[in-house]
Parts: C-alpha cells; sequence; structure tokens
C-alpha cells in the first residue's frame, strides 16, 4: 500500500459510478461509490488498479490493504469478522454475530451487528456484500454487482 495520503478515484464500468477511497498514512480510511469523485481526486494508485482487476473478475482479496478503523470496539469486532470472509464465500447475521462474541439469539446484539453493517467505512474491502441478510454500506446496486461478481 502506497503512503499517500488523500481521495482517489476512478470510473468502474462495471459498477457504472466511481469507487473513491480516501487514504491517510497508508491506511484506507473510506470507501465510497459517488457518481463523480471531487475535482481534486487522484486516479492513479496501485489500489485503483487491483480494484479494476477486481472488477474484472480476478478473485485476488484485500486482506492485505490495511483499514483504519475508527468505530467502537463492539463494531470493530463484527467488521473484523467480516473482513475474513474470502472471496466467493458468506455468511448471514447470526453467523456473524456469533463469530463476534456477540449472542445470535439476542436482538439486541443482532442489530448492533446490522448497524455496523450499514455503517461500514469501507465497503468491498470490509465484504458487507457477503452477508446474506443484512444490509451493506454500499448502494444497493453495487451491492448487487458485487454478490453477482462473486457468484453470490
Amino acid at each position: 500500500m502506497s503512503e499517500e495520503t488523500g481521495i482517489f478515484a476512478r470510473e468502474s464500468d462495471y459498477l457504472d459510478r466511481y469507487v473513491q477511497f480516501g487514504e491517510a498514512q497508508g491506511r484506507v480510511i473510506s470507501v465510497s461509490f459517488p457518481g463523480e469523485p471531487p475535482a481534486d481526486a487522484g486516479e492513479d494508485h496501485p489500489l485503483l488498479d487491483r480494484l479494476d482487476a477486481y472488477f474484472e473478475g480476478a478473485s485476488e482479496g484485500f486482506a492485505d490493504v490495511t483499514v483504519a478503523l475508527t468505530v467502537p470496539t463492539d463494531r470493530r469486532a463484527v467488521l473484523e469478522v467480516v473482513r475474513e470472509i474470502p472471496h466467493g464465500g458468506n455468511a448471514d447475521c447470526r453467523q456473524v454475530t456469533r463469530a463476534a462474541g456477540l449472542d445470535p439469539d439476542d436482538e439486541a446484539d443482532r442489530r448492533l451487528v446490522r448497524q455496523a453493517l450499514a455503517d461500514n467505512p469501507a465497503p468491498l474491502l470490509i465484504p458487507d456484500h457477503r452477508i446474506r441478510d443484512a444490509p451493506s454500506a454500499a448502494p444497493p446496486a453495487v451491492e448487487q454487482r458485487l454478490r453477482s461478481l462473486e457468484n453470490l
């Protein structure tokens, strides 16, 4: 990963929109899918090249990309569990809840998991689209394209 700091974006023909991420000190701090990126967004970055390859069908993961998670500890545990789900794999909300050390029979714990996924700062790198019955932080059309790409 680069040691650059800034916002980087590139148009994805596959998603029919831009993929944008913020990076600070070599750590991704956000991923989004805007219709148009900010005018000062950089277009050249190794992660953008890897994302292009992913959209073309490469099953390479992004586990080596450092994501700076500035979320409460209980939500961090959820996102770290989701980050471990491999390309083409999936889970349901109860499985993620259990793996995060929470009680899958407790509605409050399942609600916490759903909220952590909905507020995920780095969808795609933290692949919330692989959770079958919970929200994704990516827009619905992007989530569906990502699921389709991985045959989920």
